[in-house]
This record gives structure tokens, C-alpha cells and sequence, in this order.
């Protein structure tokens, strides 16, 4: 028999040995933090596959961690579906998405929702998707991922922290909880080594935070877009 050749994972790009991180098969785009690309194959969140945020609850700094990505990719419309809270513009500017550039989706079911989320990828237009939802079968994850293949879109999928411990294709599941001047993030599921330490995650504030008017302010509703950005309501027959 022949000699397998040296290194093993020359045979093919998706090969890689248990003890190291899998080479970038397919494209990313830079996390904006270093020391959690160090963490993720390729450097960077993966384009054209399922990446999972986990989170202990909605608004704990996920779009913030996500801001260096989605800032890059929004060349291309950025879609957001089923968002827990009203998108607040200032909020939005500050992430560096330009309003004429994203998108908000509403379902009133989870199938509407995973349909609206099947069309946008099939469309092949958007840079980003960014997919809130509580529960969603095993089945509607696979049909996910197999769709983010045949794009360069980034699709994320936020969900409860509890997930974690439920069977998923996706390429990279992090687990995400807030913590002082951040998050802390474990690395449930990436194609690599297991990785047990937690790693810190320091977030850029919001200056409306640091504001003694904005700590006011930010106890009243969030002003609706004034139509400098578009929506879609998207309702069943």
C-alpha cells in the first residue's frame, strides 16, 4: 500500500488533523476581534454556511460582536429577520451599516419566518442575515445550511443558550454571554480542537451609553424608522 502523503491534510481543503483548525474551506470575513479569529478556521465568521450565536437572552451585545462583519459585508443589503426589538437608527449608524442597506423582516410563524429566511438565501443579493428564533426543528437547520452553501452570504442564526446542547449542522456554534465590558464566548462547535477555556470578548460601547441624557432616554420607546429604512411585513394567507 502506498504511503499516504505528508502532511495528511494536503489530500483535500475540508481534511484536517483533530489537533489543529481547519483550513478556510470556502470564504470568510475578518471578526473585527483577534483573539477570536485566532479561534475560528479561517480567521473569520464562515461564508455560505449556518454560524449559530447562542445567547443567554436577546440584546446582550450580539450585534455589537457582529458589527466588523456586517459593517464589511453591507456593500450588499443586510437582513435582519424576526429581530427581538424595534431597530433603532442611531443605534444602527453607529454600527457603521448604512440605513439604505438593511432590511427588516417580520413572520408571524416560525414556518413564514424559515420560509422568508430560504428566499432571501436562494436570492443570492444579500451580504448578511442575520436570523433570530427560538425553536426550530433539526430538520429546518439542515435545510439552512444546505441553502447558505450555494451563497457568500453570512447567515446567522441567534438562538437560546439552552440549544447548545442539541444536535446541529452548523459549521460554528459559539455560546455568547454578557459579562463586564463584553461577552464571554465558549466555543461549543467549530472544525477544529475542542476548546474548554472561555474567551473574553472586549465590546466597543454604544456612545448613547455613555451619555447621562442617553442613560435617560434609553428608558423611553425606540423611535420607528422614518422611512430611511426599508421593511417587510410578511403575513400568512
Amino acid at each position: 500500500m502506498a504511503a499516504l502523503p505528508q502532511p495528511i491534510e494536503s489530500i483535500h481543503p475540508s481534511l484536517w488533523r483533530g489537533s489543529q483548525l481547519a483550513r478556510a474551506y470556502g470564504k470568510t470575513v475578518d471578526t473585527g476581534y483577534a483573539a477570536l479569529s485566532a479561534e475560528l478556521p479561517g480567521g473569520g465568521w464562515p461564508l455560505g454556511a449556518l454560524v449559530e450565536l447562542l445567547v443567554q437572552q436577546p440584546g446582550t451585545g450580539e450585534m455589537r460582536l457582529l458589527r466588523p462583519a456586517l459593517s464589511e459585508l453591507s456593500a450588499r443589503p443586510v437582513v435582519l429577520l424576526q429581530p427581538p426589538h424595534v431597530p433603532n437608527a442611531l443605534a444602527f449608524s453607529f454600527l457603521g451599516l448604512p440605513m439604505n442597506k438593511l432590511m427588516r423582516l417580520r413572520a408571524p410563524k416560525t414556518a413564514d419566518a424559515l420560509w422568508c429566511a430560504e428566499r432571501v438565501l436562494q436570492a443570492k443579493t444579500c451580504g448578511a442575515l442575520v436570523f433570530w428564533q427560538q425553536h426550530i426543528r433539526a430538520e429546518a437547520l439542515r435545510r439552512l445550511h444546505l441553502a447558505a452553501q450555494a451563497t457568500e452570504t453570512l447567515l446567522v442564526l441567534i438562538r437560546p443558550l439552552a440549544g447548545a446542547q442539541d444536535a446541529s449542522p452548523a459549521t460554528l456554534r459559539l455560546g455568547v454571554r454578557p459579562a463586564d465590558g463584553g461577552l464571554v464566548v465558549d466555543v461549543v462547535k467549530r472544525r477544529g480542537p475542542t476548546r474548554t477555556e472561555t474567551l473574553s470578548v472586549t465590546l466597543q460601547p454604544s456612545p448613547i451609553l455613555l451619555s447621562p441624557y442617553g442613560r435617560v432616554r434609553r428608558h423611553l420607546p425606540a423611535p420607528a424608522f422614518a422611512g430611511g429604512v426599508p421593511s417587510a411585513v410578511v403575513t400568512a394567507d
